[in-house]
């Protein structure tokens, strides 16, 4: 092969890597506040499916958008990052929700001992439940 076509190769590869790597940048993101949630259920019961089959829950939960009601344990407010809401499982451990920061909130503000749910994507255990891109639903 001569040296002018793998150099047409290569930069025929790279615009089609190009293109692809833009249209993925500029997908839209899924607006969580219109998802239906998949699932439905306590934070203590949740925490409960991933402590007893890691796998069974990333199977049932992992990557789906689901709805978590809790008892506010604990709020995190890091700096330049989303808020983040730890809710009761009855454990050392919780589950966090992260609130989404491409959204608009009624209120970032959360009282320890509060009952509230969230709706965001689950993103599997680490000693924790994690959720990520929450919004508080209305009760």
């Amino acid at each position: 092969m001569s040296g002018k076509r793998i150099l047409m190769l290569v930069v025929g590869l790279a615009l089609i890597g190009g293109g692809i790597a833009i249209a993925l940048w500029n997908k839209p993101h899924e607006n969580i506040a219109n998802a239906s949630a998949e699932s439905t259920l306590e934070a203590k019961a949740l925490f409960d499916a991933y402590n007893a089959d890691e796998q069974g829950a990333n199977a049932q939960y992992l990557g789906k958008t689901i709805a978590v009601s809790g008892v506010v344990k604990e709020v995190s407010k890091p700096d330049g990052a989303p808020v983040k809401v730890s809710l009761e499982t009855g454990d050392d451990f919780s589950v966090v929700c992260e609130l989404d920061a491409l959204s608009q909130h009624a209120r970032q503000e959360f009282t320890p001992g509060e009952k509230i749910i969230f709706k965001g994507k689950c993103d599997g255990f680490n000693l924790d439940v994690q959720l990520s891109r929450c919004i508080e639903v209305k009760q």
